[in-house]
């Protein structure tokens, strides 16, 4: 019910930014590609701030303020691009672990890039930590101070560190030089797991849309030049800072560690980060089988290949002896039954009816001959005039089940020959496809797979004997149903007003098959 709720906030949110940016440009819905975006341009500024630093204790301190003062419009601009991105880059990160939460984007088969994700959020902490320590002025006093007496509680260190930090005598530039070296290091780490993070998504994309990049880009850059990033006061060793103010996209937790006993805030992290990695099985999903290959039916055309979003279908030598040079093979680790590979296979069409209908890849627990049943079943509780099969997502608005329904895991499952037997067997005037919303599938490419080929731009083709005046197309969010409801109602209002279209045949199918694909009943 929580993460239900959570959807639909975001999902109206994403409505009201998808009027300010547009669908292609939503920043919510390129939240992965943002922090991408955020990542070069800290590291970028960093290396390039790191030109003008002194690595002495005193040193330090000044060449900050010089860069800032004296060359603030490139190191000074520089200074703020990085703070002011390292913030946002937080805040991204962030909200984009809320949104896959909430739209159940971690659990079952999907649970590798959430599980590589807890690192890459401890490492951004921590890089953003160490980058205060090098500035030394009170901010970074106050959490060198406050970091050591922590670390300090476990029992790695022979010496205590915070003891560096007592008086101006004990510090010394070697510690600098340290620190310098933690703050390269560890963004490096950081950019290891952002790339194992999505070693199993197909195409990744780890650059957003032009324009929505230039946009953030420029706002970066009106909030360097408005509120530039400024020291504070000196760190003082001899004296204890009496006010500080603190970052709080990035040290927000600082007053807390300060006032709590050190075992606990161990505790906590220790709890907080199994139970984030625990997430994806809490409670487990009960997964459909994956997708399954029948060699009769396949001939290595890589079709499936090239529409799979998560990598799981590779392309290998042929081992059946039949005339072909390749066959495909699921990876299972992988597959999450969405069904677009069952779609992209030019052998799965409905009209087949002189053998058991079985394609060159299929799902185990919804074949192609029970969504053939499902839909002449759906068909028959169609009435009056200006008829409509619906076509839904089940990530949808329309994805709760319903007469004339037919709700799948990914709009893309259903081949473009399903839509001609739907309309060429006069099963309804008409069939909408109700997808995911605009800005982002759910499976990430099944709305640009169905367009594509619906328009004729990619395999399997939408025959161009089927009227396109016939198939209407939605992508709403999951608070968009009652505007789903009334295009279908409108798109049956003017079906009702063409002229019939297609031969009624006889039925002869009588129920639908089990969810673990028995026989079909036959045409």
């Amino acid at each position: 019910m929580l993460r239900r709720l959570f959807n639909r906030g975001f999902d109206r949110v994403e409505r009201l930014l998808d009027g300010a940016f547009g669908p292609a440009w939503n920043p919510l819905a390129h939240l992965g590609s943002l922090g991408w975006l955020l990542f070069w341009v800290v590291a970028g500024t960093g290396l390039y701030l790191f030109i003008f630093f002194d690595t002495g204790v005193h040193a330090a301190y000044e060449s900050v303020q010089w860069l800032s003062e004296d060359h603030w419009y490139h190191a000074g601009v520089a200074r703020s691009f990085h703070r002011y991105a390292s913030d946002l880059m937080v805040l991204v990160m962030l909200i984009h672990i809320l949104r896959e939460w909430a739209m159940d984007r971690l659990r079952g088969r999907r649970w590798f890039s959430w599980v590589t994700g807890v690192p890459v959020l401890w490492f951004v902490y921590i890089s953003g930590i160490t980058g205060y320590w090098l500035v030394w002025d009170t901010l970074a006093q106050y959490v060198a101070t406050v970091s050591t007496e922590l670390l300090d509680a476990l029992p790695f260190f022979s010496e205590p560190i915070a003891r560096n930090f007592l008086s101006p005598e004990t510090l010394n530039s070697r510690f600098f030089t340290l620190m310098v070296f933690l703050h390269i290091a560890i963004p490096l780490m950081l950019l290891l797991m952002m790339w194992i993070h999505i070693q199993r998504i197909t195409d990744a994309r780890t650059n957003p849309p032009r324009g929505l990049g230039i946009m953030t880009l420029l706002a970066l850059l009106a909030v360097a030049l408005v509120m530039p990033a400024v020291s504070q006061g000196p760190a003082d060793l001899a004296t204890v800072p009496q006010r500080v103010g603190v970052d709080w996209f990035i040290l927000s937790l600082y007053p807390v560690i300060e006032s709590v006993p050190p075992g606990v805030i161990w505790t906590g992290a220790l709890v907080i980060t199994f139970l984030m990695i625990g997430l994806p099985w809490l409670p487990p999903r009960r997964e459909a089988p994956a997708a399954v290959v029948t060699l009769d039916h396949c001939n290595g055309c890589a079709r499936c290949v090239a529409d799979c979003p998560y990598a799981a279908i590779t392309l290998v030598a042929r081992s059946d002896g039949a005339p072909f040079t390749h066959e495909v093979v699921v990876n299972e680790d992988r597959c999450v039954s969405c069904g677009i590979c069952m779609g992209s296979c030019p052998s799965s069409t409905p009209f087949r009816r002189s053998e058991e209908l079985t394609t060159g890849i299929d799902l185990p627990s919804r074949p192609l001959s029970q969504l053939r049943l499902e839909v002449i079943e759906a068909a028959r509780s169609l009435t009056g005039e200006g008829r409509v099969l619906t076509l839904a997502c089940q990530h949808g608005s329309a994805g709760a089940e319903g007469p004339g329904r037919v709700v799948l895991p990914c709009v893309a499952m259903a081949p473009p020959s399903l839509i001609d037997y739907i309309i060429s067997r006069g099963l309804a005037d008409g069939v909408a496809i109700a997808g995911c919303s605009e800005r982002e599938c759910f499976n990430r490419y099944g709305q640009e797979w169905t367009e594509q080929r619906f328009a004729r731009q990619r395999d399997p083709y939408l025959r161009e004997r089927v009227p396109r005046e016939r198939l209407l197309l939605l992508w709403h969010g999951t608070s968009e149903a009652r505007r789903t409801l009334r295009e279908i109602a409108s798109f049956g209002a003017r079906l009702a007003a063409m002229p019939a279209y297609g031969k009624v045949r006889p039925i002869t199918e009588t129920r639908a098959p089990d969810r673990a694909g028995a026989p079909e009943a036959g045409t």
